[in-house]
């Protein structure tokens, strides 16, 4: 092991059964001890100076993380609050923003993609916004979403790893296929952090910090690049999108540069820097490190489920197409009872439908896997 994967591991202490990082990511003492200090702050003067200067010094680490300037990069509350800002974003299609005049705009989703990307499109598609257009397959690749172009798609919304069967799409491919004058919106939550991704084929990325980055909840990133930004508009963007929203009565104002254009109102300071931290914890060991570690553990726990006569989905997928995550059910038993032979076996997991989720972080140690064996042998027994 080397000495930043040490450093890193000795950052946290969830319990060795803990294997639900796709649903939520324990934090590390150092984020614990941010939002303490946050809290410390928010005691004394000028608390939004100090803050707001953080949140300025997140917002530079952030794009450095993800290949972008700093104006590229905002925040919003939540994954879902950044995808909703941006379906808010799309204009009624007009000539020479990806359309003919009076076409209405689609936006191709996925049929079964995670219901925080599906929510938005469909709430704007009456109110202006872009048309849903459903892909129906069990994945999102080049050669479907090519199937689906027609002039009337202005944006792709894909998940950069899936929540259920871990598949990760080719981003650069999808960008691509897409063109210049179309829209990638990735859904980077199930991700971000956790595996390698083709970030700069991002045109919009959102990605809360509860998950794999383990940042906890009330802040998320929203990376909206340049090169797609005459394309939107600040649906959602509120008085801090705005310059010098407070300098005059005369509104609207005009927006700001990138990603602050889509600002609602002000983050949740205390979040953005624990989210500043735990970014910076995963720069220092470098997110290859923590996927390899990811992969050997899940890549163990998935040799056990096979061993013990589990069906796993899309068990095909190369360590390159999948991201932390895979599933699996036991033929001939109910996922209920299996569900809760895990719980009893000291296995935390989530059950999605008729699956099992199986989540684990590169903290996950090895006891994990005895656990799942145990467990599945307790469900496997008459």
């Amino acid at each position: 092991m080397n000495v930043q994967l040490a450093r890193y591991l000795a950052r946290f202490d969830e319990l060795p059964g803990y294997v639900d990082f796709a649903r939520v990511g324990p934090i590390s003492h150092d984020v614990a001890m941010t939002l303490v200090e946050a809290a410390r702050l928010s005691r004394g003067e000028q608390v939004v100076e100090v803050l707001s200067a953080r949140a300025e010094a997140v917002r530079a680490g952030a794009a450095l993380f993800l290949g972008a300037a700093p104006h590229e990069v905002g925040f919003a509350t939540s994954t879902s609050h950044a995808l909703f800002a941006t379906a808010a974003a799309f204009r009624p299609c007009t000539t020479g923003e990806g359309g003919n005049e009076g076409d209405e705009g689609v936006v191709l989703v996925r049929r079964g993609e995670f219901p925080a990307n599906v929510y938005p499109w469909l709430r704007f598609q009456d109110r202006g916004g872009l048309r849903v257009r459903w892909i129906d397959a069990p994945r999102v690749t080049p050669e479907n979403v090519a199937a689906h172009l027609t002039p009337d798609v202005r944006a792709l919304t894909v998940s950069a790893v899936d929540a259920l069967t871990g598949h990760r799409p080719p981003l650069g491919a999808l960008k691509e296929v897409l063109g210049p004058d179309r829209v990638l919106v990735v859904d980077a939550i199930q991700g971000l952090g956790a595996v390698p991704l083709e970030l700069e084929a991002a045109d919009v990325l959102a990605s809360g910090g509860q998950k794999w980055l383990r940042a906890g909840w009330g802040a998320a990133l929203l990376l909206v690049r340049d090169r797609v930004a005459h394309l939107l508009f600040p649906g959602l963007g509120g008085w801090p999108g705005v310059r010098d929203p407070l300098a005059a009565d005369d509104h609207p104002r005009e927006p700001l540069d990138g990603a602050n254009a889509h600002a609602m109102t002000n983050p949740d300071y205390p979040a953005v820097s624990s989210l500043g931290t735990a970014l910076d914890l995963v720069t220092a060991v470098g997110v290859e490190t923590i996927a390899a570690k990811i992969a050997d553990t899940l890549g163990a726990l998935l040799d056990t489920a096979r061993a013990a006569g589990a069906e796993i989905p899309h068990d095909e997928l190369i360590p390159a197409e999948r991201g932390g995550i895979a599933c699996l059910r036991l033929p001939g038993h109910d996922p209920v009872d299996v569900h809760a032979a895990l719980a009893k076996a000291g296995l935390a997991t989530t059950l999605r439908g008729r699956w099992i989720r199986l989540s684990p972080h590169a903290t996950t140690p090895s006891q994990a896997v005895d656990r799942l064996a145990e467990g599945l042998r307790t469900a496997r027994r008459p």
